[in-house]
């Protein structure tokens, strides 16, 4: 069993001006948290921490971190609270200890590998300090070794949810031994069989392997002396998983797999990496495609190193990595190999280089000088954009970040999402528009009353909970739009005295929604609701449907009403090809001929024309705006409203009065202020043809001498 004196003799080793008495009193105060406590092994429970305390120094860690390895089980099974733990050792070690009481807390449902990503990710999230990550990996790497005293059920359990989740994140932070050994403990619990196999031949031919093992050695060692190379060649058996994985993977036997053994090659520099490389292969024939430069290309997590797969002496493959003293060392501790344990150190320049990685992953606060000064300056920022919550039964669920519970109740289903009325997060009452945070457990609340409401598409951020509001909204809509044209087009039929039966299953009201290219006539009734469609403009179709004759003016005053209506055709609004809409100018803005324009729907009232511009067609709700074309008429006119703000002259009135003559726009009113600071406002409301015509006075008059702005109002 570990004792305390191992863990600060360790920690002395690697820090010597390390804080040894705050890990005594951590040590002390678990001992009391922890009293009378017994692990299934028959160990006290202090055992544990002590482990994962000792595993941390192996890794190098800082004082803080190893405290918060001795207390990382106080909050979750003892009767210490975070206040306690936050008096006593500071807020960097409470924390410590409420992250990694937090994941331990969390009830993982599946095993499939989109799953397990997820939690990775939600792990990686939720810890806004690198040392909840390490602590937990060293926490289950001890729980892993003595996981024998649990029952085979829960052996398996956790035997899976280490390989899927914690395995990979000991790769992710580059901690590779750790990694390896979570494996290998894996593989015991989940494939024994396969594993003793494995172990079995291993150790009977590992006589014949060593001997292997010093001849490569040998050879290599050689060969780069005769080039003034100094290295340093290690052969080692490749860890039991990777052996299992080769054997899955391609389908072999344990005694298929030559390849169990891999060498490494370490030298001064980079250049030397490069020059073994050339005179390994220069030996030994190079395997094609299996050659991996990441020296020039390194790993997400500082790895770097030349891989190679070579034919060997005896014929079978034979893995060799080559690289510096440097790159192995930050291979074996990942990350902690950049922590910096003596007092003042700064950064070289090739350190910041290699910590290029890391600042894609953590937010960078401050100079690398000792190990609390980067651990402070350092925190996780991996996947700034997303969130990760369970649902009541431990399925992970990921969303964009700023996702409420509405978005929630949408994944699940849409029947969820439309009744949703509240929601509880980690057992608490909460709003809907709640957002949600990682590791949040979410459960909905429904009603059979509760619908989905507009202003949900305000807090909501997910495509498909928008897209579900948007059709309910659109369909009760629609509904509503349906009686209302209805409504309509029966009062206008009455008021031609004309008699449908039943309009919504009339033939001939059927043949007009085919004539207008509608699917029904819902379809078409539904758009005389939005105003999109004049109920005139369908009873003109009726009559002749209906065998009625409309009669037509004689002699001038017929001629007259042709004209006028062939040019209110031919020269109006169109919206999508139709003519004959309810349509009408906005006051606000009196859009003019040739100016770009847009219409506004309102049930019932038709199309409101306003020009693109318009401040309250910015404002208005884009799912009734409607596309429309003008074709002006030569002999219509449109008003518009100009301000002209000039210096105060004698005359500027009469030089601008003379332009809109010239430029044949009728003055309908005019109106002149003069200001406080000596300004003249001149207001005129004018007639003119066209958009081009009223920028070529508005172009005019800014000619004209002291006019300071003209406006269109």
């Amino acid at each position: 069993m570990i004792r305390l004196n191992d863990i600060t003799s360790q920690l002395l080793s690697y820090h010597p001006k390390a804080n040894a008495e705050l890990v005594e009193k951590s040590y002390v105060y678990s001992a009391k948290a922890h009293q009378g406590q017994i692990r299934l092994s028959g160990e006290t429970y202090l055992s544990h921490p002590l482990e994962v305390a000792y595993i941390l120094t192996q890794m190098k860690m800082d004082v803080v971190c190893i405290v918060a390895g001795l207390l990382h089980d106080t909050l979750e099974d003892t009767d210490a609270d975070l206040d306690e733990i936050t008096r006593l050792f500071g807020e960097e070690t409470a924390n410590i200890v409420n992250g990694v009481t937090k994941i331990s807390k969390m009830q993982f449902a599946s095993h499939k590998e989109r799953q397990a990503e997820n939690v990775r990710k939600m792990i990686l999230a939720m810890s806004s300090d690198i040392r909840v990550i390490l602590v937990k990996l060293a926490d289950r790497l001890h729980n892993m070794r003595t996981l024998g005293f649990h029952l085979s059920e829960k052996q398996r359990r956790i035997a899976e949810e280490t390989l899927e989740i914690y395995a990979p994140l000991a790769g992710r932070m580059g901690i590779y031994w750790m990694k390896s050994r979570l494996e290998d403990l894996c593989l015991y619990y989940l494939e024994l069989e396969i594993y003793e196999k494995i172990k079995t031949e291993i150790s009977q031919r590992k006589g014949e392997r060593e001997e292997f093992i010093r001849e490569v050695k040998g050879l290599v060692s050689g060969k780069l002396s005769e080039f003034n190379i100094q290295a340093t060649i290690k052969g080692r058996h490749k860890h039991f998983y990777s052996i299992y994985k080769k054997m899955v993977d391609q389908n072999l036997t344990v005694k298929q797999v030559y390849d169990v053994v891999a060498f490494r090659v370490i030298v001064k520099n980079i250049k030397e990496c490069y020059e073994a490389l050339g005179h390994i292969h220069s030996m030994w024939k190079p395997v094609p495609g299996r050659f991996k430069d990441y020296i020039s290309v390194p790993k997400a997590n500082m790895y770097q190193s030349l891989h190679t797969t070579v034919i060997g002496p005896l014929g079978q493959r034979m893995e060799v990595q080559i690289r510096t003293w440097e790159m192995d060392r930050v291979a074996e501790e990942g990350i902690a190999a950049h922590w910096r344990y003596k007092e003042g150190a700064i950064a070289s320049k090739t350190d910041e280089e290699q910590f290029s990685w890391l600042r894609q992953l953590l937010e960078w606060q401050g100079s690398l000088k000792d190990p609390k000064e980067f651990l402070d300056s350092v925190r996780m920022d991996l996947f700034p954009d997303e969130v990760y919550v369970f649902t009541p039964k431990g399925e992970v669920k990921a969303f964009p970040k700023g996702a409420t519970t509405v978005d929630f109740a949408y994944s699940i289903h849409s029947e969820v999402g439309g009744k949703c009325m509240g929601a509880r997060a980690n057992g608490k009452m909460v709003p809907l528009r709640y957002e949600l945070k990682n590791g949040d457990i979410v459960e909905i609340i429904t009603s059979p009353k509760q619908h989905p409401r507009k202003d949900w598409l305000k807090f909501t951020k997910t495509p498909r909970a928008k897209t579900r509001i948007r059709q309910w909204i659109n369909a009760q809509e629609r509904e509503g739009s349906i009686n209302l044209g209805r409504d309509i087009l029966e009062r206008t039929i009455e008021k031609m005295h004309l008699t449908v039966p039943n309009i919504m299953k009339s033939d001939q009201m059927a043949a007009i929604a085919k004539d207008l290219s509608f699917h029904s006539v819902e379809d078409l009734v539904a758009q005389i609701g939005f105003g999109k469609v004049s109920p005139r403009h369908v009873v003109g179709r009726l009559k002749p449907k209906l065998g009625i004759k409309e009669e037509k003016p004689s002699g001038i005053v017929g001629k007259m009403v042709g004209r006028i209506k062939r040019r209110k055709s031919d020269h109006g609004i169109k919206v999508k090809g139709i003519s004959e809409m309810l349509i009408r100018f906005a006051n606000c803005c009196h859009p003019v001929p040739g100016e770009k324009v847009i219409g506004f729907m309102t049930r019932g009232r038709g199309i409101t024309i306003h020009h693109e511009g318009c401040r309250h067609i910015l404002k208005a709700d884009p799912e009734r705006l409607v596309e429309v074309s003008w074709e002006p008429s030569p002999d219509e006119k449109s008003l518009a409203k100009l301000r002209v703000t000039s210096v105060e002259r004698k005359g500027v009135l009469a030089d601008v009065s003379t332009i809109l003559t010239q430029k044949d726009a009728n003055i309908i009113h005019a109106e002149v202020k003069t200001t406080m600071d000596q300004k003249g406002i001149a207001l005129f409301t004018i007639e003119v043809e066209n958009y081009r015509q009223l920028q070529d006075i508005m172009g005019a008059i800014k000619k004209v001498r002291n006019v300071l702005v003209v406006e269109r109002l």
